[in-house]
């Protein structure tokens, strides 16, 4: 009739009659999936084509796909085993499969099998068994459309046998999932795919299947297989425990009248009937649409006997078929059902509506995209991916070859801005790559300023595309070809990118600049199919001053795939035009960075006025995270994106994990992200099939991390988690033993120190002083030098401020106090400094000021500056390892503790820097270029260094702020009582404020919004302050309730202002706008300095001298970090592995020709305070 599901149902009426080739039909989506498998008297169901029994029997696991219940050398050729197969899609089938299914998974509640196949295994005996012990088990397969399930049942007054004999020996039958060989990626090679074990080798295992269960009912065991291929992901049931109601029938047995009489040793009790009476009527056709009930019939198989011609395999197999797939939507994941079942496939942001066809997915108001991917309006996006090509540059014979470089993306929706970044570009290639600004200017595309009637490429087709793009260079003809794939929004709102690249580029000579003139592009929407072409012209610059004009001529093809049931279906424009203009591209060969920046709108391709509306021009001042909203003439208003709460001109995320904190459910975390949240499961958890609910894992035990292990005390021995939950005892160094009994060795026996020290035993260690008249450590020893001069006046001035009342809790020396510095042999340092009141001047060999020569506060008399005392040799001072660290500062060095996630690593806690005779106070980190930085109170002066190691450089403090983006510094200076700025080299110094500052310390940076956050702990009247960048709009935050606000810290993702108060003893925080202030803990000590990273807060405490963790979203510290040497600890701050994702306008100085200073929306060009004649202010 034309009808495919008639052709079916003829299908499978004949399947009554023809025994040897069975078909079942399982209606799925808008997929019809025919199923063919082959199922084995030896206990087992194969999905595809088995091997003959001597290369499986005792050699597990197979070489081929399979469930194996019970599989051994069985026997059913007596007459009186049977096995029974047949599909079921009875309403009272399927819900009882979904009974035992929900029974095992009580925490999934989307059961909804659509078929069962069920066979049984029926009176079945081992092979040559004279016993006539016999076996009864069987094996139901239940599927749907997101998940299959195997529901395995054995006899529950117990097996009669657990062994068949194989090679002469007994062995126990095998019950598990074989995935068989697996073909290896990039090679023609075969692997072992997973195996997983129902039962082990031991006979005990066997025997307990018909006791024990995972499913709540005694001999009854589920597993969730996964979907095609099936095996590669096997979860067992969660209920290990019987039913209260076991002893009273569970799922009461049903009896089967047509079966033979029992004989002895048979077993008859299963949970499902093996088969049915077969209609003798042929079915009348239902009318449409048809219901697919496949025909339910007792199969009568032959015994066959063996012969030279027929192998014992095919004695074995009860019907052989191949597993087959037909796809009538090639790839689209709509389907012909409704909403009701294929709600979870749209956007979180979406809502799901029928049509006569089937179903689509309409993103919300204040949403756009296709339904499946939906993102906020005016929301800022982002774009992750990676780039691999193979590129020849120029006239080379070699290409150069990349793999997995990182690109990211950034879009101010709300005016079309886009920046992209690619990096580890080798140098050979990076010049070359600069013309082709729209690699990654797809996204500009993509979220593009719309103009009147127009709708960007997101919003038309969502996330989900693949794009190619052939680029012929003009007149050299090189050609390249760029092929991406993308894969949608992630959890964390990033769209996802994969990037080829093949070809050749004609070269661009290093060092050579380019610019891209603005062009327009014609883009042609057609069914699931976008096309656009256009030519670029641009200009390099060579370094001899000349400059090259080339084109080159641009094709892609996007190809997409959209809903095909919505009758009502959005008036696209035909055609579009993408203008693109403010093209800024660069290669940084220092950091091996290509950089592409562009402004994009798409309109129409016809003239006209331009529009005027700013929400059309991209010049309206709205929020970065709020869309403009046109109104009459050029009216606009401003509206926060979902997720964001404010008046549209600032907006300020909205905590929805403060604001509901229920919202996550039980045993889960919730973690606030900008516009968003996202919920965590807690340890022992994870997210059940619906990826909502938290349910517990059955983890290995770490007895290590519980202290269940047996090994000696931990100030004796280590103990180490190898895995499962197994461990290894060793001892400390310093103690002998088996790790379980570990003993102290006498080091000073063995004669470790100098010959002129004297050694002192401990547990585990040893000391080595030197004798008296003798110095060093103990394993060096020299005879005593006669102190000079120098060193004896600084000792006894330290020691008489040690003394001192005032010493308690002082940071620097009392403002009376000068302590003269002394070079590496002892002499007076020909320039001396007292920071107290902030004046230098010269002296002499005998430390005797020269006259005339001192200096005002902030100046230094014109001699040769001091250098810096640089790291020492000691052993355990060492570049810095990869990964996020914890850096704080002891007075005379700065140490890093490692992070593993949020956990301190203290073993492998070390020093960073030695820097004796200082006193380091701040510390801040450069992620771009891998610096740590410092202010010194002894100096007074701010530091560099780098963490892979090399010398320190001097700049010239208490609050110490890195702007990474614009690559500037802020520091505060509680001498002069002033907060300075300046260029991460020291040039280009300015005061920023230098009026209403009494003892400020903390200073904090906030790159993207071009924010500062400083406190003053001014006891008359603490309060913490913040201002632009630039030094417009100051603002009081807080001035109640403080006492001693010492550190202070910005955390970006949850855009969180925290601080520790050694007044109020308190850890608080709130957003940037001054408002939901709240306390994380109180009753601490003495914190000095403050930083976030992740859910965690560090700070430095002095009394306990310590740098403790503190989970804000539990409100609870965590854990507490002590150094080897006790003392004062001050500032902290962390090393991200990477830089945050950010934009503000001075990453590239802004056009400005000295200092560019980022604010909200904007930037200011300002002069040092030391001009050359050249400075140029202005506002923008």
């Amino acid at each position: 009739e034309g009808s495919l599901e008639h052709v079916f149902i003829k299908i499978l009426k004949l399947q009554k009659f023809c025994r040897k080739m069975i078909i079942h039909v399982f209606p799925d989506d808008n997929t019809f999936v025919i199923f063919q498998s082959q199922i084995n008297t030896n206990g087992f169901l194969a999905v595809e084509e088995p091997k003959v029994e001597s290369e499986y029997l005792g050699k597990m696991p197979a070489s081929f796909g399979m469930i194996a219940i019970f599989l051994g050398d069985l026997d059913n050729s007596d007459g009186v085993g049977k096995v029974y197969y047949r599909q079921d899609s009875r309403p009272s089938v399927l819900l009882r499969t979904i009974d035992h299914i929900s029974q095992a998974f009580p925490q999934d509640d989307e059961i909804k099998p659509t078929h069962a196949l069920i066979i049984t295994w029926e009176n079945v005996a081992a092979h040559g068994d004279p016993s006539n012990c016999r076996n009864t088990f069987q094996l139901v397969v239940a599927s749907m459309a997101s998940a299959s399930y195997a529901i395995l049942f054995y006899p529950r007054e117990g097996l009669q046998y657990i062994s068949t004999p194989v090679a002469g020996q007994s062995v126990p039958v095998h019950a598990g999932f074989s995935q068989g060989l697996v073909q290896a990626w990039f090679s023609w090679s075969s692997s072992q795919g997973p195996y997983y074990r129902i039962a082990t080798d031991d006979e005990a295992s066997v025997r307990q299947l018909s006791e024990e269960t995972n499913s709540g009912r005694r001999g009854v065991w589920v597993y969730e297989i996964g979907t095609s291929p099936f095996f590669s992901s096997i979860t067992p049931g969660l209920v290990t425990n019987l039913s209260p109601e076991e002893g009273v029938a569970v799922g009461q047995v049903e009896q089967v009248s047509e079966s033979p009489p029992r004989n002895n040793g048979e077993q008859q009790e299963i949970e499902f009937p093996p088969y049915e009476h077969e209609e003798e009527e042929e079915t009348p056709e239902p009318e449409l649409p048809p219901t697919i009930y496949p025909v339910q019939y007792q199969p009568r198989y032959p015994v066959v006997p063996e012969s030279p011609q027929t192998t014992p395999f095919f004695s074995k197999i009860v019907f052989f078929q191949r597993m087959w797939f037909v796809f009538f939507s090639a790839v689209f994941a709509y389907s012909s059902e409704t909403c009701a079942s294929n709600r979870q496939k749209c956007s979180s942001f979406a809502d799901c509506k029928d049509y006569t066809n089937g179903y689509c997915c309409h993103c919300r108001p204040g949403f756009y995209g296709n339904g499946k991917d939906c993102v906020a309006e005016g929301k800022p996006q982002r774009m992750n991916g990676k780039v691999s090509g193979r590129v020849f540059v120029g006239n080379s014979p070699s290409p150069l070859e990349f793999y997995n470089n990182d690109l990211h993306s950034y879009v101010v929706a709300n005016d079309g801005r886009a920046y992209v970044a690619i990096s580890t570009i080798p140098a050979g290639l990076g010049p070359s790559l600069q013309p082709l600004s729209s690699l990654g200017g797809v996204i500009g595309w993509a979220f593009a300023l719309e103009q009147p009637g127009y709708e960007n490429g997101f919003s038309i087709i969502g996330g989900v595309f693949s794009r190619q793009a052939e680029v012929t260079f003009l007149p050299g003809n090189e050609r390249l070809t760029i092929k991406q794939e993308f894969k949608g929004v992630d959890e964390h709102d990033h769209l996802v990118v994969s990037t080829e690249l093949e070809g050749r580029l004609p070269e661009v000579p290093h060092g050579s600049t380019v610019q891209i003139d603005p062009y327009k592009e014609l883009y042609q929407y057609g069914s699931n199919r976008i096309t656009s072409s256009s030519n670029r012209d641009y200009t390099v610059s060579l370094l001899d001053g000349s400059v090259q004009t080339k084109t080159y001529q641009w094709r892609q093809t996007i190809t997409y795939q959209s809903c095909p049931n919505d009758e009502a279906v959005r008036d696209v424009q035909p055609t579009q035009q993408l203008s693109v203009d403010q093209i800024f591209v660069m290669y940084d060969s220092g950091n091996q960075l290509i950089r592409y920046a562009m402004s994009n709108k798409i309109g129409s391709i016809h003239g006209g006025p331009p529009e005027q509306n700013p929400c059309f021009t991209g010049r309206h001042g709205c929020d970065t995270n709020a869309a403009c909203r046109p109104g009459e003439g050029v009216q606009f208003t401003c509206k926060c994106s979902t997720g964001f709460t404010g008046d549209g001109r600032q907006c300020y995320d909205i905590d929805e994990c403060r604001e509901t904190p229920e919202i996550c459910g039980s045993h889960a975390v919730c973690n606030n992200q900008p516009g968003t949240f996202r919920c965590e499961c807690v340890d022992g958890f994870q997210f059940a099939s619906n990826g909502k609910t938290c349910v517990e894992v059955d983890r290995p035990i770490d007895h290590c991390q519980r202290g269940t292990n047996n090994c000696d005390i931990p100030e004796r021995a280590r103990c180490s988690y190898t895995g499962a939950s197994a461990y290894i005892c060793s001892c400390l160094s310093g103690f002998v033993g088996d790790g379980h009994t570990c003993q102290d060795i006498d080091e000073c026996e063995q004669g470790r120190c100098h010959q002129d020290a004297v050694c002192y035993n401990a547990q585990g260690s040893f000391t080595c002083q030197c004798r008296p008249g003798f110095h060093g450590d103990g394993f060096q020893c020299a005879p005593e030098l006669e102190k000079t001069q120098c060193e004896r006046d600084r000792e006894s001035i330290q020691v008489s401020s040690d003394t001192g009342s005032f010493s308690f809790f002082r940071p620097r020396p009392a403002v009376s106090q000068y302590i003269p510095t002394c070079d590496q042999h002892g002499a007076y340092e020909p320039t001396q400094c007292h920071g107290s009141i902030g004046q230098c001047w010269c002296v002499d060999g005998n430390g005797q000021e020269v006259p005339n020569t001192r200096t005002g506060p902030g100046q230094r008399p014109l001699s040769v500056i001091p250098p810096p005392i640089g790291p020492t040799t000691r052993p355990d001072v060492s570049p810095v390892a990869p990964g996020t660290h914890l850096l704080f500062a002891q007075s005379g060095k700065i140490e890093h503790i490692p992070l593993d996630g949020y956990s301190m690593n203290k073993g492998e806690a070390k020093a960073l820097l030695h820097l004796p005779d200082r006193v380091v106070i701040a510390v801040a980190y450069d992620c771009v270029e891998k610096m740590v930085y410092w202010t010194d109170i002894t100096g007074p002066s701010i530091s560099k260094a780098s963490l892979e190691g090399g010398d320190i450089i001097s700049l010239s403090p208490e609050g110490l702020a890195i702007d990474y983006l614009a690559r500037l510094m802020f520091w505060t200076d509680s001498m002069k009582d002033r907060i300075e700025v300046a260029k991460l080299d020291g040039s280009q110094r300015r005061v920023l404020f230098d009026t209403d500052l009494v003892n400020p310390r903390p200073i904090v940076a906030d790159p993207s919004y071009g924010r500062l956050y400083w406190a003053d702990w001014n006891r008359d009247g603490p309060k913490i302050e913040m201002s632009n960048m630039d030094g417009t709009d100051r603002t009081v935050l807080v001035k109640d309730d403080l006492g001693l606000p010492n550190g202070l810290t910005y955390d970006p993702e949850s855009q969180q202002l925290c601080w520790a108060d050694a007044g109020t003893r308190k850890v608080q925080c709130m957003d940037p706008n001054g408002r939901n202030r709240r306390t994380i803990v109180e009753g601490i000590q003495y914190p000095f300095a403050i930083v976030s990273h992740g859910r965690n807060l560090y700070y430095t405490d002095w009394r306990r001298e310590a740098v403790v963790a503190v989970d804000h979203t539990t409100d609870r510290e965590t854990d507490e970090f002590l150094p080897q040497k006790r003392s004062r600890v001050y500032g902290i701050a962390t090393t991200p592995t990477q830089c945050p994702q950010a934009y503000n306008y001075c990453s590239n100085n802004g056009g400005c020709s000295h200092l560019c200073l980022p604010r909200r929306s904007g930037f200011t060009c300002r002069c040092p305070d030391v001009v050359d004649g050249s400075c140029v202010e202005r506002n923008l």
